[in-house]
């Protein structure tokens, strides 16, 4: 008897549907075809276990088992209960009149329990475009795929209950989540504020600054300034993800399976810090099977490198490019899969290897030689990729001990989504830019103008400070921003020179 069940491979973060074909007839031998990887070919001992210690019958007879389309790979052990119900199908244990009807997928545990699989949310969101009426899951993936509207999501903790449901011996409950009412119940909750901070106002307004424009920003301080503090915080002031934003950052953290077991859908952006030591891979993502890795997690959110310039060479390099296509390509001999990769890079380092220098009252003990080397572990590149340079100085204990109430991240989250609105309304007509930190040089030129003291301002600082060549659009994006928070249609020559401050390690003579 030949008969179909249905599962899916995910791909990047899109899924495909994958048909199972299973006919049990004369002979005796087992054959599973379909290009499986080796996770696949295993699951015969654990779907022959799961049945005989149940109760059901793994058919002695030739059980032939294809899975369409045979040119896509088939990798994980979530294919068990898709294959499982349709050996059961095939061999007459169960009815087959309604398995068209549903996308089923799962682990067996040799004992028949249902373990849980990555990738839950492509899943269900494919099995809808494709017309199923329901998904069949493991109980702790159901409330992630119950994101999806239209589509009955069954949650199942044993292969008996399964079993049953196609029978009509029992019925399944199916997972209801209200998406927008646990979206946005979620949306503000945070276990920190702005206003833990005392003192660093300086800091807390560059922050602002590249949290209304979207821009890139490093923090340079001694050790103990309140770098990684301030950072931690950054999600707490850019604006709130939208719904689209939600389900596309959930479905990239479903792939890599980092969704907490009760989390239906991601409603905070991301905040990722990885450790110095992370190789290039693990950073931009890859692997023989490419997984999405920490610029694609920080999707729509925030990634902190903390203690930049520790991190290999490599590694900072290959950022460069997702940097500003906001997208990571990886290609393999047989396919490509592309990830999305438009995240807010927040850096922090030290000034010099001891950590002391330019500090107000520890001595620096580096030579200048070593000053520049250090900072030389940067390149110019990736720093040129980075709008806004902020020098973090430490708190002195007076403000640390008293003083007024900081301003809390809420009371600043309402100037930066202000200031993004007038954004969205001036990039309206380009779809791929949403913040001023987007433009390329023709929208600069468009919406950077400068008045006669503004260019005069800028020129005379690029003379006396010695910037850059690289700095003169930097400086031009984060005026714009400072405008929009300001509510200015003009950039003035004071938006300029506050913008000129944010660029300390464009300085010929920073370093000495």
């Amino acid at each position: 008897m030949l008969v179909k069940t249905y599962g899916s491979a995910v791909h990047g973060i899109k899924a495909t549907t994958i048909t199972i074909e299973v006919s049990v007839g004369q002979g005796i031998n087992f054959f599973l075809v379909g290009l499986p990887d080796n996770a696949v070919k295993e699951s015969q001992q654990r779907i022959m276990s799961a049945l005989e210690t149940n109760g059901y019958k793994f058919p002695k007879k030739r059980i032939v088992i294809n899975m369409a389309p045979a040119d896509i790979r088939k990798e994980g052990s979530a294919y068990d209960l898709p294959l499982a119900i349709g050996i059961m199908a095939a061999s007459e244990q169960i009815t087959s009149d309604n398995l068209h009807e549903y996308v089923i997928m799962g682990e067996l545990s040799l004992d028949g329990l249902i373990q849980p699989i990555k990738g839950v949310l492509p899943i269900a969101i494919q099995a809808r475009e494709d017309g199923f009426k329901g998904f069949i899951v493991p109980k702790q993936n159901a409330r992630e795929a119950a994101v999806v509207n239209n589509l009955e999501v069954y949650g199942v903790e044993h292969i008996k209950e399964v079993v049953d449901f196609f029978n009509g011996s029992s019925n399944l409950k199916p997972t209801v989540v209200n998406t927008r009412e646990e979206f946005f119940a979620h949306a503000n909750s945070y276990d920190v504020d702005f206003s833990d901070v005392k003192g660093q106002e300086n800091v807390k307004r560059a922050l602002e600054v590249a949290a209304a424009g979207g821009h890139n920003i490093i923090m340079i301080g001694p050790p103990g300034a309140g770098k990684t503090m301030l950072a931690k915080r950054i999600p707490t002031i850019i604006p709130p993800l939208t719904l689209r934003e939600a389900l596309e950052t959930t479905k990239i953290h479903s792939v890599a399976g980092k969704i907490d077991r009760n989390t239906s859908l991601m409603t905070r952006r991301p905040f990722r810090s990885p450790h110095h030591t992370i190789s290039d891979v693990a950073l931009v993502g890859g692997g023989q099977f490419p997984q999405p890795g920490e610029i694609s997690l920080a999707h729509n959110g925030v990634l902190f490198l903390d203690e930049l310039p520790e991190f290999k060479r490599s590694v900072l390099e290959v950022m460069r490019q997702p940097l500003e296509d906001r997208v990571i390509t990886i290609s393999r001999a047989k396919f490509t899969v592309e990830y999305p990769a438009s995240f807010m890079l927040v850096a922090s380092m030290n000034p010099c290897p001891c950590g002391y220098y330019n500090h107000p009252e520890k001595e620096c003990v580096c030579s200048i030689g070593e000053v520049q080397r250090y900072l030389n572990r940067i390149s110019g590149p990736l720093l040129d990729r980075i709008d806004i340079h902020i020098e973090v100085i430490p708190v002195p204990f007076e403000k640390l001990s008293s003083g007024p109430p900081a301003e809390s991240s809420t009371e600043i989250r309402a100037r930066v989504v202000k200031a993004r609105q007038i954004q969205e309304e001036r990039f309206i007509e380009w779809s791929n830019v949403h913040c001023n930190a987007q433009m390329n040089s023709k929208l600069i030129r468009q919406f950077c103008v400068l008045d006669e003291a503004g260019t005069a301002l800028l020129k005379t600082a690029m003379e006396r400070l010695n910037l850059s060549a690289r700095a003169y659009d930097r400086i031009l994006k984060v005026s714009r921003t400072i405008a929009d928070l300001e509510g200015s249609d003009k950039i003035m020559p004071q938006h300029v020179a506050e913008a000129i401050q944010y660029r300390s390690l464009d300085r010929e003579n920073w370093a000495g």
